[in-house]
Parts: C-alpha cells; structure tokens; sequence
C-alpha cells in the first residue's frame, strides 16, 4: 500500500481543454486522468509541489482520495513543457494489492573495480515483473575488486524477493575493462583519415 505520504486529496476535473489546463497550472494544480481495470476514467487535478516531490522517485505509487473514495495508482505517464520541463499532465493506471506490474527499474553500480580499471553502465534499467504496491526504486550491482573482462549479466543481478525478470537474461548490463588512453583513439582517427585520404586520390582504373 502507499505511504502516509503518497496519500493525496485531488478535485474532480469538469473542464478540459489547455485553457483550462492553464488555469490549473496557475492554481498550483496538475491535470491528471485515472484509468484501468476497465473503470471509467476519472479526470482529477492535484497538487503540483506534492506531487513534483513524489515523482522524485521512479515508479511512483499514489494513493488518491478522491470525494471520498481512494483509488490506488502507478504513474504510467508524464507530459512535460519541453522547455520549462513543468509538469503539464499525468496519466495514472488503478492497480490492485498482490496485482503484479512491468516496469523498467534502473540499475546503480556500488564500489570500484580493480585499481587502473573502468566499469560501463552497458545497460541502465531492467525490465521486472513486480508486485504493483513493491516497486523496487532501483537495483543495486557491486563492482567492488572485478578484474579486467569481467562482465555481470542480467541474470546475475540480484532481484527483490518475488520479483521476476523480463528482459534478456543475457544482456550484459556491466563491462569492466581497461580505459581507452586518448592517444590511442587520436592515433585510430589519423590512420583512418589517412586511409580514406589515399582512396580519394587513387585514380580510376
């Protein structure tokens, strides 16, 4: 179930339309919809810094009180103004305690690799079944002392209990490797425009 605070106190919405969404925006409020398990959707407004705060977090969990009856969602969408990057709209799924969710969780490397060593973030997010009210925020993979051309796997990475991965189990998610001296990348860029160069001048035969 949501926390103390995600539970939040939205309005029902009767206008639509961006001049009324405008409206809202200047009232501090964010239009939303809810909809799911084949309910009606609800249109609804809420509170655009509790809930700027709440989407700090992947995956968010919202529990509305609206006219009295709660309805427990997942954030599936969010509009923002590509420039002012404000919040202009929410899209809202209703989902149910036990049901279980996909959704991308991201992945965040803990330690250092073996001294002189870099390790790549090859893949940032993995796609998990969950339970719906369970979202992990995000997965944690220790690289602490691997050696060079060691590689952990999506199948290596430890899950939440009773959670289940959906992407490929053989994606490689961390690379560790030695790092690529500058020098060397110059040295690869001349002798390739050297060789484009004498392909040029070669005449025709």
């Amino acid at each position: 179930m949501a926390d103390a605070t995600n539970k939040i106190d939205a309005d029902l919405r009767e206008k639509f339309g961006k001049g009324a969404a405008r409206k809202l925006r200047v009232l501090g409020k964010i239009p939303a919809v809810i909809y799911g398990h084949g309910t009606t959707p609800v249109h609804v407004a809420l509170p655009a810094h509790q809930i700027g705060l709440l989407l700090r977090r992947a995956n968010a969990v919202l529990e509305l009180n609206v006219n009295g009856k709660t309805h427990l969602t997942l954030v599936k969408d969010v509009q923002k103004d590509p420039f002012l990057q404000i919040i202009e709209h929410l899209d809202l799924i209703v989902i149910r305690k036990g049901e279980k969710v996909q959704v991308e969780v991201s992945v965040h490397m803990t330690g250092e690799p073996a001294p002189g060593l870099v390790a790549d973030l090859d893949t940032k997010t993995l796609l998990l079944e969950v339970e719906a009210t369970n979202i992990p925020q995000n997965l944690q993979i220790s690289i602490e002392g691997l050696e060079d051309g060691a590689q952990i796997h999506a199948k290596d990475v430890e899950l939440p209990k009773g959670a289940t991965l959906i992407s490929d189990e053989e994606a490689v998610v961390v690379s560790v490797h030695l790092p690529v001296l500058e020098e060397e990348e110059d040295e690869e860029e001349e002798e390739g425009e050297a060789v484009e160069g004498d392909a040029e001048a070669a005449p025709a035969e």
